[in-house]
C-alpha cells in the first residue's frame, strides 16, 4: 500500500519497535490501541496515524485523557507499540511521487491540453473566417471541443487534481459541463428569454471558455502545491491546531494566487478571441470548479458535489422565472432576474450563482481542509 513521504517525521523513530512491555495495571493507551490496530498496523509513520486518529474525532484535549500532550505524541506511542503487519512496505522503501521530475513533467504536459486544444481551434477558426462554410466552422469547432475534453480526461486521470477511486461523484462531470456550456450559450439564451423569446440563432461567447481551459494547468500546480506545502507543514506541527493554523493561509493564497493567474489568462482570451462573455462569471466559476476539485481529491466529494449543483441550480431557475412570470398573475416571480440583469447585466446571474458557491466551498474547505487527514493517502 502505497503511502505520502511527504508526510515522513522526524528520524526519531526510525523503525518499529515490538510490543512494549505493559506499564503497570492501568494502560490508558492500550484501549485505543486495540481500537485503531489496523490503522496502526498499516501505518508508514506516527503522522499518519495521527491523522487517523483525527478523523475518528480525536483531538489533543482527547489526547489528554490518555497521558499525553497532544494527538502526535499520542499517535508516535502507538506506532512504537503496535508491530507493523508483514510485507507492508516501509518508510524507506515508499515511492516519492511529485517529487520525480518526469512524473511532474508528465502531468504539466498533459494539463497543458484543453488549453492547447481550444487554442488551436480558434486560431483555425480565425484563419478560416469567411473561406469555410458554416458547417465545415462547425466541425472544426465540434473536433476542438473533443480533443479538449479528452485532454482534461486525461488530466483529471493522473496528477494533483486527480481523485482517488470512489472519492468523486458520478454527477460532477454532468454539473461541470453545465456549468462549462453556459458559459457558452447562457447569456444569449437569458438575453433572449428576457426579450420575448428564444428565437434563433444564438451567438456564443467562446473567449471566457478559452480563458478556463488555459486555467487547467496553472490550477494543477496550484493543487500540487497546496498539497505539498500542506503536508510540510503537517511534518513540523505539533499539535492539530497549530496545524490547522498554518494551512488556512495557504489555502487562502492558493485560491487568490489562481484567481490572479485565471482573471489575466482571460483577460488575454478576450483580446485574442474579439471579447464577449462575462470575466467575472467566468473567474467565479474557475474559482468554484478550483475548491470543488481541491475538496474531492482531499477525500470529501460530497460538499463538492453540492456546491456545483447549487450553482447549475441558480443558473437553471433564471430563465425559468422569467418564462413563468409571463403567466397570468404570475409576474412577480421574474422580478428578481430582472433586477439583477438591469443592474448588471446578464453575466450576473452565473456570476452570482458561481461566486456563492465558491464563497461556500471556500467556508468548507478552510475547515474541511485544515485537518490533517484531510492530507494522508489510503
Amino acid at each position: 500500500m502505497a503511502r505520502a513521504p511527504e508526510i515522513a517525521h522526524t528520524p526519531a523513530v526510525s523503525a518499529r519497535k515490538p510490543t512494549m512491555a505493559r506499564r503497570g495495571p492501568i494502560d490508558p493507551v492500550k484501549t485505543l490501541m486495540h481500537r485503531h490496530r489496523e490503522l496502526c498496523e498499516r501505518a508508514v509513520d506516527p503522522l499518519e496515524i495521527a491523522a487517523g486518529l483525527e478523523a475518528h474525532g480525536v483531538t489533543d484535549r482527547t489526547a489528554a485523557r490518555y497521558r499525553h500532550r497532544d494527538v502526535f505524541s499520542l499517535a508516535e506511542e502507538l506506532y512504537a507499540r503496535v508491530p507493523a503487519v508483514a510485507g507492508e512496505p516501509g518508510r524507506a522503501t515508499a515511492p516519492a511521487p511529485m517529487r520525480d521530475i518526469e512524473t511532474r513533467a508528465a502531468w504539466s504536459l498533459r494539463a497543458l491540453l484543453p488549453g492547447a486544444a481550444c487554442t488551436a481551434t480558434a486560431v483555425v477558426l480565425k484563419l478560416t473566417d469567411g473561406v469555410l462554410g458554416g458547417g465545415a466552422r462547425l466541425t472544426v469547432a465540434l473536433v476542438g471541443a473533443l480533443f479538449a475534453l479528452l485532454g482534461l480526461g486525461l488530466c483529471l486521470r493522473s496528477g494533483p487534481l486527480h481523485a482517488a477511486e470512489g472519492r468523486s461523484s458520478a454527477a460532477v462531470p454532468v454539473y461541470g459541463y453545465w456549468l462549462l456550456g453556459y458559459v457558452l450559450y447562457g447569456d444569449a439564451l437569458l438575453d433572449q428569454v428576457l426579450s420575448g423569446g428564444p428565437e434563433g440563432p444564438w451567438t456564443i461567447t467562446p473567449a471566457p471558455l478559452l480563458g478556463l481551459a488555459l486555467a487547467v494547468a496553472p490550477a494543477a500546480w496550484c493543487a500540487h502545491l497546496f498539497s505539498l506545502h500542506a503536508q510540510r507543514k503537517l511534518v513540523g506541527s505539533r499539535a492539530l491546531e497549530e496545524f490547522a493554523a498554518g494551512v488556512r493561509p495557504l489555502l487562502f493564497g492558493t485560491v487568490a494566487f489562481f484567481l490572479c493567474v485565471l482573471t489575466g489568462l482571460l483577460h488575454l482570451a478576450d483580446l485574442g478571441y474579439g471579447g464577449g462573455g462575462a470575466p467575472v462569471a467566468a473567474a467565479a466559476l474557475g474559482v468554484l470548479l478550483l475548491l470543488a476539485r481541491l475538496l474531492t481529491v482531499h477525500g470529501f466529494p460530497e460538499p463538492a458535489t453540492t456546491g456545483l449543483a447549487a450553482a447549475c441550480a441558480v443558473e437553471a431557475v433564471a430563465p425559468a422565472l422569467v418564462l413563468a412570470g409571463r403567466l397570468p398573475g404570475l409576474h412577480f416571480v421574474a422580478r428578481p432576474v430582472d433586477t439583477v440583469v438591469a443592474a448588471a447585466g446578464t453575466g450576473a446571474v452565473p456570476a452570482i450563482a458561481c461566486g456563492a458557491a465558491a464563497l461556500g466551498l471556500l467556508i468548507h474547505a478552510t475547515v474541511a481542509l485544515s485537518r490533517a487527514s484531510a492530507h494522508t493517502r489510503a
